[in-house]
């Protein structure tokens, strides 16, 4: 067994529900650090700057910073530089995050057709005149950028909506396909990766959603480990496409886990 030099986790449903820490999630994070592997935050949380994400987990007790996390808009970003190079790009998302989408050029709301319309987190912002106005720029030729696919997502008033239930009609009616940016795209994962300066097979994820972070991972090679917590239902780990190679009541049993699997690579 490879040893584990890097933890990858998603936030939301994760580490918190709504901003507000999860049981003992504050205190393994911490644990995890003290042993030694590398972390990265890795979300497509759209509804918050990396710089605001940071805050708001350090208001809750966790010791990161901007730097410890990858956003699907970051990735965004990245993506459009190296495949749309000065694309003017319009933005339909909830929540401010032009701060992690600075080197994009983004357009007002008028009637320019873009290059590139990026769909980020849903929102209240996603009613029938934004759907439309997206839905019309695909039809003159845009190209379709979403920044993750996610169905629904947990609050503390329960699940909500998110942008995959949006995008799939958007991708019948203009019958075109999204070229996804954050997970589950393996590009998503292999970014954070070589930022850490490790291989997939030294690297586990820890997510809710056990397509989109769990399986998705790996399929990129790394392991996978699914918490009950956060958007995680039963008859979803049932059904999904694949089994996870780990399932934990919670973030706060994954030092555990790690102890275990150190333990048996010695």
């Amino acid at each position: 067994m490879v040893p584990v030099r890097a933890v990858l986790i998603d936030i939301d449903g994760v580490l918190t529900v709504s901003w507000k820490a999860l049981p003992g999630a504050v205190e393994a994070l911490q644990r995890i650090r003290t042993a030694g592997p590398a972390i990265t935050l890795l979300t497509n949380t759209t509804s918050r700057s990396r710089a605001s994400i940071a805050h708001a987990l350090a208001a809750e007790g966790f010791a990161v910073d901007a730097q410890d996390i990858l956003t699907a808009p970051a990735a965004t970003a990245a993506y459009l530089t190296e495949h749309y190079p000065g694309a003017r790009c319009s933005l339909l998302n909830s929540g401010d995050i032009r701060d992690d989408l600075s080197d994009v050029t983004l357009l007002d709301e008028d009637d320019t057709v873009p290059d590139v319309a990026i769909v980020g987190g849903a929102g209240p912002e996603f009613d029938h005149i934004a759907l439309n106005r997206v839905f019309g720029h695909l039809q003159q030729g845009a190209r379709l950028v979403a920044m993750h696919r996610n169905l629904y997502w947990r609050t503390d008033r329960g699940l909500q909506l998110d942008t995959g239930a949006y995008l799939i009609g958007l991708e019948r009616a203009a019958r075109t396909e999204a070229e996804i940016t954050g997970k589950p795209a393996a590009a998503f994962f292999e970014t954070a990766l070589a930022r850490l300066g490790v291989r997939p097979d030294q690297a586990l994820m820890v997510g809710d959603d056990i397509e989109s972070d769990v399986l998705a991972a790996q399929r990129a090679g790394l392991t996978g480990v699914l918490v009950k917590t956060g958007k995680y239902l039963p008859e979803t780990h049932e059904a999904a496409s694949g089994t996870p190679d780990h399932v934990l009541e919670s973030f706060a049993d994954l030092p555990a886990l790690l102890g275990r699997l150190a333990s048996a690579d010695h």
